[in-house]
């Protein structure tokens, strides 16, 4: 196989060509933003749709399906006529030349670009601990999701079926380490799962009996709300039969449990097989490769320091946005990707009109609001000042997130689905395969050993998934 890399065609080669990397949030609205713009967009992004990431824990716990939350990108842009996608992992940005390069099943391809739009958002951290994957995913890809929910099904399965009351115990015990709103979300998912869904579905075993635990260093669950929203949620959660353990910092993980750190000192063991990691973020390292080449900071995540108006020091037509960037602490939220992406658009749209790139208003986000669901019918919000709990805060959930869902069919078929698991009892998203389960640990493996074979580095081969994420 030829390994030349090929220069992608623009669509219209005398016109300004815009290069976006990534399909989530604020690509998708960048791209969307410059339909009807006498310009080219190429999209180029390592997976072929787009995410919304917010509901993905609801896939992990068999609320919805893939194909709620991820419709394919091609589909969503198929009538921009201005705009293409290119599949393909990022793996070189040159300033300079003002070219992407792109490499799909190991064929390079290199995309020029008059603007540049860089919104390949952010993986999961360990905090240096990486070998902790392996035993406790993240939750930032489809694949995550579903290698979750095939743990979470399979630890009952295997449960029902042990004879030796430790490892029954051990497989009944779902550890969620991060407080934030994912792992609160998804803590109060699996609880449920065990307590309103899968009783009466098991002979041997009662699934009520399974704990839950969510852990966090930080005082308080939902750190970032603080205050009564904090107290709340904490509340509520107990009320659910969540054992909330804070102040506790994980030291080691491996396949039959983990060690926390609690903040007097002292060392303990939870004995679980089913583990999630949702604490921190790590911008995607594309971010490095540009503010090196832009003499740009980076700050501990990875995230790069940005102009007021998003771009790199010297580099007026490269945008950075979402996860990527960091600029007045704004949060890592699919609302400053959204209101980036389209920020940006508008910028690279008025220069085509002469605009001078000096006298670009700042961009100035605009808080909506944050929100978490805790169980069904219960929810808390905080917009500005005012704080929402309980019903209401879990009807305004359901209004926000449904609007942001990408095309009718996601939102009708999410209805559906919320329908059957809100106003009953059951899940329309309950299979999973051992492959699920297995796959990733199993082609990391390989890439090791084909790493070893070839004389490449395992920091070189290992890992080519939400690290270098460009969707």
């Amino acid at each position: 196989m030829s390994t030349d890399p090929r220069q992608e065609e623009p669509l219209h080669p005398d016109r300004h060509q815009v290069v976006v990397v990534g399909s989530g949030f604020g690509g998708l609205f960048a791209t969307r933003a410059l339909d009807k713009t006498d310009l080219d967009v190429t999209m180029v992004a390592r997976t072929t749709h787009h995410l919304f990431q917010p509901l993905l824990y609801q896939v992990a716990t068999g609320i919805l399906s893939v194909g709620d939350i991820a419709p394919a990108t091609r589909l969503v842009l198929r009538k921009q006529k201005n705009a293409q996608v290119l599949l393909g992992d990022v793996e070189d940005i040159d300033l300079e030349k003002q070219t992407v390069t792109s490499t799909l099943l190991g064929r390079p391809t290199v995309t020029r670009y008059d603007s540049l739009i860089l919104a390949a958002g952010a993986g999961q951290s360990y905090f240096g601990n990486d070998r902790f994957a392996e035993f406790a995913p993240g939750m930032k890809t489809i694949d995550d999701a579903l290698e979750l929910r095939g743990r979470i099904l399979g630890s009952f399965e295997l449960a029902e079926v042990t004879t030796d009351p430790l490892e029954r115990q051990r497989l009944l015990t779902f550890v969620v380490v991060g407080a934030g709103p994912t792992g609160v979300e998804l803590a109060g998912q699996i609880a449920e799962l065990a307590r309103r869904t899968l009783p009466g579905a098991f002979r041997h075993i009662d699934p009520t009996d399974a704990r839950v635990i969510l852990l966090d260093g930080a005082d308080d669950v939902l750190p970032v709300y603080g205050g009564k929203i904090s107290r709340v949620a904490r509340n509520d959660l107990e009320e659910l039969g969540i054992e909330v353990q804070l102040g506790a910092l994980v030291t080691d993980v491996d396949s039959t449990g983990l060690v926390v750190k609690d903040k007097d000192g002292t060392q303990r063991r939870i004995e679980s097989r089913c583990k999630v990691w949702s604490a921190g973020v790590q911008a995607s390292p594309l971010g490095k490769i540009v503010a090196d080449q832009a003499g740009a900071e980076v700050d501990r995540a990875g995230r790069v320091l940005v102009r007021p108006d998003l771009t790199l020091p010297g580099h007026p037509n490269v945008f950075v946005i979402g996860d990527m960037m960091s600029l007045d602490k704004l949060p890592g939220l699919a609302q400053v990707a959204m209101q980036g992406g389209r920020y940006a658009a508008k910028q690279i749209e008025e220069g085509l009109h002469g605009a001078s790139p000096d006298a670009r208003p700042p961009f100035k986000y605009f808080d909506k609001g944050s929100m978490a669901t805790i169980s069904r019918f219960n929810a808390v919000a905080k917009v500005g000042k005012l704080e929402i709990t309980g019903f209401i805060g879990w009807v305004a959930w359901l209004v926000v997130h449904l609007m942001y869902l990408v095309g009718f069919r996601s939102r009708l078929s999410t209805i559906m689905s919320w329908t059957v698991t809100f106003l009953g009892k059951g899940r329309s998203q309950m299979a999973s395969t051992e492959q699920q389960v297995f796959a990733r640990v199993a082609l990391e493996r390989i890439q090791r050993e084909d790493g070893k074979s070839t004389g490449t580095s395992g920091s070189e081969k290992e890992n080519p998934g939400p690290d270098r994420a460009t969707g």
